[in-house]
């Protein structure tokens, strides 16, 4: 896993560079900058409103005395949208949006969910039940 994230780390700017010179080709640099800026106040408000809704959702759940489980993976999936979507970068944007859509979400968060389960049944984490 280690490797996996070392290898996105040094290859993700790369990445990004080589998408600014190539969409800054066809529009321009300053336009470059204008939709970095823009997708980045967009996103920023999406994650915010996203982020009070599963907020709501959750409190709406444990108040009717269930376990909020797909709001905690919702609510993972906006933090690591928010959190791409602050790095500058078309690449990364994409998959920042893709996190903050709902629709697009499912399959992250199910993803994440199927991620905990097996880990937490390697051992390497535990869920604790209230």
């Amino acid at each position: 896993m280690l490797r996996w994230l070392l290898l996105l780390v040094i290859l993700m700017p790369a990445v990004e560079i080589a998408v600014f010179i190539w969409i800054g080709g066809y529009i321009g640099p300053w336009w470059v900058g204008i939709l970095i800026v823009l997708t980045g106040v967009i996103g920023l408000w999406l994650a915010r409103k996203q982020g009070i809704e599963t907020l709501r959702k959750t409190q709406v759940d444990m108040n009717r005395g269930y376990a909020p489980n797909a709001y905690v993976f919702d609510g993972l999936c906006i933090l690591l949208g928010s959190v791409a979507l602050l790095s500058p970068g078309f690449v990364t944007d994409l998959f920042g949006f893709c996190l903050l859509i709902p629709f697009t979400r499912v399959p992250f968060r199910n993803m994440f969910h199927n991620l905990a389960i097996k880990w937490s049944s390697k051992g390497n984490f535990k869920f604790y039940r209230w």
